[in-house]
């Protein structure tokens, strides 16, 4: 009796020091989370930062900043090519740390430089940010790709769902207030190359504590069910079977050109032309992520009732059809703007929410990792093409006309006709269990629905949603 008792000490002694492992790992992961988002944010292709230094402090030009714009999904693009060889070296955690420094040391690498990048030769200028801005976005690629796979490494699949949804509603709160600051220091010291650096730095003291937390967390491996994946030729024949995965990333093809070919220049029409200032700038970007946030509650019970596609059709073009407005805005009516962002928010979060849960239903099981990086490395292509197309685009129409706004609002056009094209390319997507486009407009009229969308996403979390976090899954692990 004595060994059996002994044994089954150890056993529920390894037990308590598993869960003891996962509750500090969940800790951690949601403060890395938090802390790491200055730079993370800075590190997006389009974002305030990005636009005030390539249009106040070094006025690049229109193809230049497509470029520029383009260079993370060329990163994304090869890194496809470089993780089957980085990921044979270390664990996942060791590549994701490594790669994170990498990255890190980019930032300060610019933060550095900013003074002695000349600010009178944008050409010699943009040659100088686009060189370290593909260096520093490849090495961020690789570290968001090996970072989804420690996690899932270590995570149990019973509450992924119910965590990450608090860990990204914290994650968007602390977006939106780095952005109101970060518009309100650019708008009160005048775009100077010191404000940048101190955005730089502050945000670089940031990632280092975020990565220290990460050395933090314990290691550990969840024990999954591993789907064994038959071979390169076999997956290839059952990708070409899969008509409504193929349907979608197709659809995502020309979602992403309608996306980005003119999408970087957004906020540089709004900067330049429309005379917004920083703090103009990171509001209504405020405004965006606020209306995402708030409505996300309620696009997920349609998401939950009707399936994905319906939702992300309907989604997708009701955020459309506002951004024609961008067609019409002028100095005299910017204020169209601030509900327009706040619309898109709203609008869009339906759209982005289902996308992801639309790709993992369509993939054949034994051709997952395939499936997603054919996924990945086409629509990353195609948006590393298309804001290039899209600056050489406007800079040839500026050279045939005085008229700035003519070719701003023409080029504007693409986005809200393609993305429409692209919602309609889903219809021929074949989803199992879901509803039709007309169940999903009539359940709009939910008064439930409705609260959600105006802002009460407390009571709409406590309605809608059935709990998947309950203590006794937590004994499992």
């Amino acid at each position: 009796m004595g060994p059996e008792i002994s044994s089954q000490i150890s056993l529920r002694q390894q037990v308590l020091n598993r869960k003891a492992d996962l509750y500090k790992s969940l800790h951690l992961t949601t403060w890395e989370c938090l802390i790491a988002k200055p730079l993370v944010t800075l590190a997006m292709p389009v974002n305030l930062f990005v636009t005030a230094l390539v249009t106040k402090v070094y006025p690049l030009s229109n193809p230049m900043i497509g470029l520029f714009s383009s260079l993370p999904f060329l990163a994304n693009f090869l890194q496809l090519a470089a993780l089957p060889f980085i990921s044979k070296l270390k664990s996942s955690k060791g590549i994701t740390i490594v790669f994170a420094v990498l990255n890190l040391l980019t930032w300060i690498w610019l933060g550095f430089m900013l003074p002695y990048i000349p600010r009178h030769d944008p050409n010699a200028a943009g040659k100088w940010l686009c060189t370290w801005f593909l260096i520093s976005s490849f090495f961020w690629a690789i570290c968001s790709v090996t970072w989804n796979s420690w996690i899932q490494d270590w995570f149990p699949t019973a509450i992924r769902g119910k965590y990450f949804g608090f860990r990204n509603a914290l994650g968007q709160i602390a977006t939106l207030v780095f952005m109101l600051l970060m518009g309100f220091l650019l708008y009160k010291w005048d775009y100077s190359v010191e404000i940048f650096q101190v955005i730089i730095f502050g945000s670089v003291f940031f990632r280092f504590i975020s990565i220290g937390l990460q050395i933090a967390t314990p290691l550990q491996t969840h024990k999954n069910t591993v789907v064994q994946e038959p071979n390169f030729s076999i997956q290839v024949s059952l990708l070409k079977k899969s008509h409504s995965f193929l349907i979608f990333t197709f659809s995502g093809v020309v979602f992403f050109f309608a996306a980005y070919c003119f999408g970087p220049f957004y906020q540089v029409f709004m900067t330049e032309h429309l005379n917004l200032s920083g703090w103009d700038l990171g509001l209504v970007n405020t405004l965006t992520q606020l209306g995402g946030v708030l409505s996300l509650p309620a696009w997920g019970l349609l998401i939950d009732r009707h399936g994905n596609k319906s939702v992300m059709v309907f989604s997708l073009v009701l955020w459309q059809l506002q951004n024609f407005l961008w067609c019409i805005l002028e100095p005299h009516n910017r204020w169209l703007l601030y509900p327009m962002w706040t619309f898109g928010g709203i609008a869009s979060a339906g759209f982005l929410l289902g996308q992801f849960t639309l790709l993992l239903k369509l993939i054949p099981a034994e051709a997952k990792d395939l499936a997603i990086g054919f996924n990945l490395a086409v629509t990353s292509l195609i948006a590393a093409l298309a804001p290039i197309l899209g600056g050489y685009f406007i800079n040839w129409g500026l050279l045939h006309t005085t008229d700035v706004f003519l070719v701003f609002h023409l080029c504007f056009l693409v986005q809200p006709i393609f993305a429409i094209i692209s919602a309609l390319i889903l219809f021929s997507v074949t989803e199992k269990s879901a509803s039709s486009l007309t169940e999903v407009i009539y359940s709009m009229r939910n008064l439930r629905t409705l609260s959600g969308v105006l802002g009460l996403s407390f009571f709409v979390e406590n309605t809608f949603f059935r709990s998947v976090l309950k203590k006794s899954r937590l004994d499992k692990f």
